[in-house]
């Protein structure tokens, strides 16, 4: 029998672990994720020998005949395992604490593709009965899930979306994941951030922009003191009193 928690109220410290990073190609998405601490990258960009983290490569990969012969949503299965099973066996220093989708939206289209290949159809709408969508939102939940139940910082890439008015040639941006996945993988992040560049070259800033938070977080409560260097940097994710109550709090140290 289950034993039910007292009645009290209680003065949660909250502190994100789920984070999702979008912005245009070379504006810094990837650069930053690398500073998280010890992070495993899946990489769908084929660009993994280009960082500076450990990566492994998602892809879905045919045989002779054209069947799937490894599927990426099994990749990321056994991911997964390893993660729950291996990694806290691991020394500390050798254990990884931050995991990387880069990118999102690939991983959703190789998990699409999977399904279609296993099926033998060319789209999930010839899956009968809509239980190709069904196999889909499924898989994407459950890794989803899977990554937010890690005790490890998650972090989701996107490319950007711009998308000018014809009628005001007002210009918006947004991420390029698809809206209905969007909302998977966002209502499972705590920080949504985009990533700017401004300027061309060698003198090029590369800026940080909060869009979205799941609450109002305090920097005193971040006890890793890299993600606070790192959240620091990203305009819009403390208060500016919290963070010169903290400084005068160093400062009198």
């Amino acid at each position: 029998m289950i034993d039910l928690p007292k009645v009290q109220t209680l003065k949660p410290k909250p502190q994100p672990r789920n984070f999702f990073i979008w912005g245009s190609p070379m504006t810094g998405k990837s650069y930053f994720a690398s500073y998280f601490p010890n992070p495993l990258v899946l990489n769908t960009d084929g660009n993994s020998e280009q960082g500076s983290a450990p990566s492994i490569q998602i892809r879905n990969i045919r045989g002779e005949n054209g069947a799937l012969k490894q599927s990426a949503i099994k990749q990321l299965d056994d991911i997964i395992t390893a993660l729950q099973v291996e990694n806290p066996k691991r020394s500390a220093d050798q254990q990884f604490k931050t995991i990387v989708i880069d990118v999102i939206d690939d991983i959703c289209v190789m998990i699409e593709q999977a399904i279609c290949l296993d099926a033998g159809v060319q789209a999930l709408s010839d899956i009968p009965y809509g239980k190709g969508y069904a196999m889909f939102n499924t898989a994407l939940q459950q890794f989803v899930m899977d990554l937010k139940a890690l005790p490890m910082n998650v972090i989701y890439i996107s490319r950007e979306l711009s998308i000018t008015d014809d009628n005001t040639g007002v210009t918006t941006y947004e991420p390029s994941l698809k809206t209905k996945y969007y909302n998977i993988v966002n209502g499972n992040c705590d920080v949504v951030i985009r990533t700017k560049k401004i300027g061309d070259g060698q003198n090029a800033s590369y800026l940080r922009e909060v869009k979205a938070l799941r609450t109002m977080y305090n920097p005193a409560n971040i006890t890793d003191h890299r993600i606070l260097q790192l959240l620091e940097s990203c305009s819009g994710m403390f208060k500016k009193e919290d963070l010169e109550k903290l400084q005068q709090k160093k400062e009198s140290k």
